[in-house]
């Protein structure tokens, strides 16, 4: 097989659970290849470098091999092999999102009148930037 659609690979590699989905990512050019912005219809080939961004992380991967069939995940994972690059700058997203977050505490209890009327105040500050 020489290549396939490029919505049918990322269905294929699990990146999507279906092909409508992959689809919507493509469309809305949350999928790049060699730095441009990709269609559906593009052929997948070996060797190709897709950049995928999802939710707030964005991964680059190398194409290893190609499928129009979706097998089980441990198969799928050797479709593609992730960039050092890309694994790094996502662990370290990880972790300052982890930062971040140690010091939430959360309520023991709904948020009373006087509370409720504070967060509605601190929602309607203008950005400071």
């Amino acid at each position: 097989m020489s290549g396939v659609r490029l919505d049918k690979w990322l269905w294929a590699a699990r990146f999507f659970k279906t092909r409508g989905l992959a689809r919507e990512a493509i469309d809305g050019g949350k999928i790049r290849i060699s730095g441009v912005k990709a269609k559906p219809a593009k052929e997948v080939t070996e060797g190709m470098e897709i950049v995928i961004s999802r939710h707030s992380e964005e991964i680059t991967v190398v194409v290893n091999a190609v499928r129009e069939d979706r097998r089980p995940a441990q198969e799928a994972q050797m479709l593609y092999a992730e960039t050092e690059a890309s694994k790094t700058k996502r662990l370290a997203q990880s972790e300052a999102f982890r930062a971040a977050r140690a010091g939430f505490v959360p309520a023991d209890h709904r948020p009373n009148k006087r509370e409720r009327r504070q967060i509605s105040r601190l929602k309607e500050l203008p950005d400071a930037t």
